[in-house]
């Protein structure tokens, strides 16, 4: 299930592209949508790290 994350150009973006929750990028249409919704705004914050990063 593609999201709108599979037109991103950020490389951590794209990771999670094809997970099954529609991900809208940080952008001014995705707060106009919650607006219009009167729905929150849930926010994932990760990070990327390399294999070495991950191993502590």
């Amino acid at each position: 299930m593609p999201n709108r994350l599979a037109q991103a150009t950020s490389p951590y973006l794209l990771q999670h592209a094809d997970n099954p929750v529609d991900w809208w990028p940080w952008e001014p249409a995705a707060f106009e949508e919650a607006r219009r919704r009167n729905v929150p705004v849930f926010l994932s914050v990760g990070y990327s790290a390399c294999h070495w990063c991950q191993c502590t």
